[in-house]
């Protein structure tokens, strides 16, 4: 039975750890650019900027200009072009954040492939004269 119980904590860490303060997020992601992956497949890139502000672009798309805040144990964005806030719960892992949607029923996980201190590269419809 213990190794069973192991093994399970091994499997899932994010549940074997306290998901992050806004206070630790703020400072762990500010002034950073991070890629998000599930199952080894880049989901998307975000800038976090001061303010709690960011940017975010799905891999391939427009970027979105957005905000961030706290609720409860969750980190809730809400972004320019609307939409109701998607709010995720986030835990320091091994190699980086580790995610979880917060309406995601089958309770997939994200995690950090990639960060860097460069801003997100954003050409779209509003770049040029």
């Amino acid at each position: 039975m213990k190794k069973l119980l192991l093994i399970a904590l091994f499997a899932t860490p994010a549940l074997a750890q306290d998901p992050m303060t806004a206070g630790e997020f703020e400072a762990y992601a500010t002034g950073k650019t991070l890629s998000y992956a599930q199952g080894g497949t880049i989901f998307g890139t975000e800038q976090y900027l001061p303010g709690r502000r960011v940017m975010w672009a799905f891999e391939g798309d427009e970027c979105q200009k957005g905000k961030w805040y706290p609720e409860g144990q969750q980190i809730c964005f809400t972004y320019d072009h609307g939409g109701p806030p998607q709010c995720w719960t986030f835990w320091q892992g091994d190699k980086g954040l580790r995610a979880r949607f917060a309406g995601d029923p089958e309770g997939m996980e994200y995690s950090e492939v990639g960060q860097s201190p460069k801003p997100l590269n954003c050409p779209g419809p509003d770049v040029g004269v």
